[in-house]
């Protein structure tokens, strides 16, 4: 993974509650053996009708040129649903690094962060302040301070993370790698028990 320390970035505001994992990457695009290509199928039964990529529907805000960025801000309960890590895929995919919400399901939540996908919790008030930027606004997301900022607004808030999942965050670790980085602590531990 690569490391994520901050995003500074416009935002893609999609105000819908309860968007479940079969919206954010329908079931039938879950086949693939790899990561890689999901992107594309991103909320696709809200950005295509009939399912054709020729017809795109112009008022879903993936499809709207004006918006874009490295965060997805959503409304309350994103990620409810079945439990597939395709989402959390599939948003990496296309190019998101973090989704503000005022409350995610846990399980999306933890196969965002072990996917390198920042889930960043927020309070109802600041979720609403965001959705009244503007298009061109951006947010800044600072990992080791825990804090999102509305940059136009100043307006801030902490958000919480595991520290683990933070210390994976910050350096770009998987599991494995977190245990290799501390292969000397454990090998010391190791040899402290003979």
């Amino acid at each position: 993974m690569e490391s994520l320390k901050e995003i500074r970035s416009r935002f893609v505001p999609l105000p819908v509650e309860n968007i479940d994992t079969d919206q954010i990457i329908p079931a039938r695009f879950l086949k693939a053996t790899t990561r890689d290509g999901f992107g594309k199928n991103l909320f696709r039964d809200w950005r295509y009708m009939n399912n054709d990529e020729q017809q795109p529907i112009q008022s879903f805000i993936l499809n709207q040129q004006h918006h874009g960025g490295e965060i997805l801000v959503a409304g309350k309960n994103f990620g409810c649903g079945s439990s597939r890590e395709h989402a959390a895929w599939a948003l990496k995919d296309y190019g998101f690094k973090a989704v503000v919400s005022s409350f995610f399901a846990d399980i999306f939540k933890n196969n965002a962060l072990n996917n390198g996908v920042l889930p960043v919790k927020v309070s109802d008030a600041f979720l609403a302040g965001i959705f009244s930027l503007d298009a061109d606004d951006q947010l800044h997301i600072d990992v080791a301070a825990q804090t999102i900022t509305q940059v136009s607004t100043g307006a801030q808030e902490i958000f919480d993370i595991n520290p683990y999942k933070k210390t994976c965050l910050l350096n770009g670790y998987d599991d494995i790698d977190y245990l290799i980085s501390i292969r000397p602590a454990i090998e010391q531990f190791e040899a402290s028990r003979i």
